[in-house]
């Protein structure tokens, strides 16, 4: 069974970006701006985090 325990949306307003975080087992939700700059580089971001977690093996030579 999954619990779901956080939920983030990035939301764009007239050209603002702000990342909220809703932590839903202590049923509390924090805010902050995002620069564009970061906003734009998030898939890069998401895929170094993905490749952290998730190493593929090394293939060994013979």
């Amino acid at each position: 069974m999954e619990t779901l325990l956080y939920a983030a949306e990035l939301v764009e307003e007239n050209g603002t970006y702000t990342l909220v975080l809703q932590d839903v087992v202590r049923d509390t939700v924090q805010s902050t701006p995002v620069p564009k700059a970061m906003v734009d580089r998030l898939p890069t971001f998401l895929s170094a985090l993905t490749a952290k977690l998730n190493p593929t093996p090394s293939r060994s030579r013979r």
